[in-house]
């Protein structure tokens, strides 16, 4: 899967695709309009961040691409790619427990701390993405 090149666009399905783990230096793009939100992105190699209406949504590191994010109030779902294994930080309900699949597979319950983040580590490899479904309990 390639990175997204434009760092932030809306996908025809009303998705969105967003972070380009390619490049060497901080990139950012903000005050992109979707759906009624403003959303911003920051990514690079070392670190891909979302944010919408100034609000945190997700963050990796390192840096990696996203395709497909969509969240609802029960179920966030995305893509990742990237170069090496990463770490993907989602704001979710505070202090509730959720179901994580990737790529189909049940990889375990989590919950959320008190300030409603949930992290979670994904094994990447280059040229191939994995699929990533958050569901609440």
């Amino acid at each position: 899967m390639a990175a997204v090149k434009e760092l932030l666009k809306a996908e025809a399905d009303g998705t969105l695709s967003f972070g380009d783990y390619t490049l060497g230096s901080k990139t950012k793009l903000d005050g992109f309009e979707f759906q009624g939100d403003l959303y911003k992105v920051k990514t690079f190699a070392e670190i891909t961040k979302l944010e919408k209406n100034g609000m945190f949504v997700y963050e990796s590191v390192p840096g990696t691409s996203v395709e497909n994010f969509k969240a609802s109030e029960d179920i966030v779902s995305f893509k990742v790619s990237g170069t090496k294994d990463a770490q993907f930080t989602l704001e979710l309900e505070a202090d509730s427990e959720y179901i994580v699949y990737m790529d189909d597979v049940n990889v375990g319950d989590m919950r959320t701390n008190l300030s409603g983040k949930l992290s979670v580590s994904a094994e990447l490899e280059p040229d191939k993405s994995v699929e990533v479904k958050v569901v609440k309990k």
